[in-house]
């Protein structure tokens, strides 16, 4: 069974990671270090604890490098709560937009979320068979029987078992049933008075609204019914008080958010109408990384502890083009570097989910086998770093669109190719990309 990201050390953070990122041995330490140093502050005595506070990191590096693709790989790692959010959807106060203060609502989200869904599968069982019950009540309906103490609901005891065994082979998936179904009515409480955005009180009013809908019968098949009748049972058989207080506490000390493409709201030396809109972001987000109270509509939740992570390409600007106060919240600093031929020919044959893996996997839904040569993927990475070096560097995601013209021609016409192995080597990369990869004028439209 895979460790969770809170269990692990480092090492084993940087091993997970290398698994889908090429190189960037910095950037993964420093990070697996800032994650591991979440779980040694909860060991700590409270009255330490309170002391220790995050050490927020700035990832510096070009575009396609694996800034984003590091975020990707902790969330799915992640059992603490985790986003990522993009700097630029934000605007200041008073600007028409997301206000800086969402991301962490977002964050507290994504807690209830992850909890709610360990506390349900607790309870699995018991919903279950509470699931069954109704089922089978649905499609055996009760016949009453006249008793000394008045009229009875039941129903034969051995057709019952045996609907509810076809019920578990799937027998009865498309059957129409008929069933009372309710609108969704949850209002958290508190949800309007808490300085909430209008995306907050819009759904408080939807919520509301659902309150005053009756019951309504449908004739629903078994397999929807099944999915309504679990969500039901599930939200009553999960506490939801412990869910949020358990939700809070994890987003308040483990909580984590990345802001990606940080450096589009960093001022440089131009001066525009849109300058002071960026610096104010800049100012709206300051006191979130210092350390705030946001309110949402599950509570007050405190930011002191929660750990950011930015990252930039910084080719328009400088982290120093950072209003300073910022600058001095995000004190560890890692520059991603530019990738070379080595690395494109790594990204091509090591990660689990290369992109080579996938393409041989896709076409061989067809019958058609892709045999990738070393010596053609070598030339697919010089091209890929040659038509970077002419046009934009866009990293890795230059791979992406040399693969697709690589294999345009099998791909349309796979049927042809049936039963047939293609090799990819040298030759067959020349003939396809060689000219395209030395005319910059078409490489820079075409790759």
């Amino acid at each position: 069974m895979a460790k969770k990201l809170d269990e692990m050390f480092p090492s084993e953070i940087v091993a997970s990671l290398d698994k889908y990122i090429i190189g960037q041995a910095e950037a993964k330490k420093m990070i697996a270090i800032a994650l591991r140093n979440r779980t040694r502050r909860k060991k700590l005595d409270s009255v330490l604890r309170e002391e220790v506070t995050p050490k927020n990191i700035l990832m510096i590096g070009p575009t396609g490098v694996g800034k984003t693709e590091i975020a990707r790989r902790i969330a799915r790692l992640a059992n603490a709560p985790f986003i990522k959010v993009e700097a630029t959807k934000y605007t200041e106060v008073g600007y028409v937009g997301r206000d800086v203060e969402s991301m962490v609502k977002d964050l507290m989200a994504s807690a209830v979320n992850m909890v709610n869904d360990e506390m349900a599968k607790l309870k699995e069982e018991d919903v279950s068979r509470a699931v069954d019950e109704r089922l089978l009540d649905l499609l055996l309906p009760a016949v009453k029987k006249e008793t000394g103490e008045g009229t009875v609901q039941s129903s034969d005891s051995s057709t019952r078992e045996q609907f509810r065994q076809m019920l578990h082979n799937g027998v009865f998936e498309d059957k129409l049933v008929e069933m009372n179904v309710t609108p969704s009515s949850r209002v958290e409480i508190g949800v309007l008075g808490n300085g909430n955005s209008m995306d907050d009180i819009q759904e408080a009013m939807n919520s509301l609204g659902s309150i005053f809908q009756r019951p309504k019968k449908k004739k629903i098949s078994i397999k929807r019914a099944r999915e309504i009748i679990r969500e039901e049972e599930t939200a009553k058989a999960v506490d939801r008080d412990k869910v949020l207080e358990e939700a809070k506490i994890r987003t308040e000390e483990m909580g984590i958010i990345f802001i990606d493409e940080i450096d589009k709201i960093a001022s440089g030396n131009r001066v525009s109408s849109g300058e002071v809109s960026r610096e104010g972001v800049q100012r709206d987000i300051l006191p979130i990384v210092e350390g705030t109270r946001v309110n949402t509509k599950w509570g007050v939740i405190d930011t002191t502890n929660i750990l950011f992570i930015a990252s930039g390409a910084f080719s328009m600007s400088k982290p120093s083009d950072l209003i300073p106060e910022l600058q001095g919240r995000f004190p560890i600093r890692v520059e991603l570097s530019a990738l070379s031929v080595d690395d494109f020919y790594r990204i091509l044959t090591e990660p689990e989910n290369a992109l080579t893996k996938q393409y041989a996997a896709l076409l061989a839904t067809e019958g058609v086998t892709l045999d990738f040569r070393e010596d053609g993927l070598r030339r697919v990475a010089e091209i890929a770093y040659q038509v970077n070096g002419d046009t934009d560097n866009i990293g890795a995601r230059r791979l992406h669109t040399v693969m697709e013209k690589l294999l345009e021609d099998v791909s349309f016409k796979a049927e042809e190719y049936q039963g047939q192995t293609i090799a990819i080597d040298r030759a067959y990369v020349d003939e396809r990309l060689d000219f395209i990869a030395s005319n910059e004028d078409v490489s820079r439209y075409i790759l």
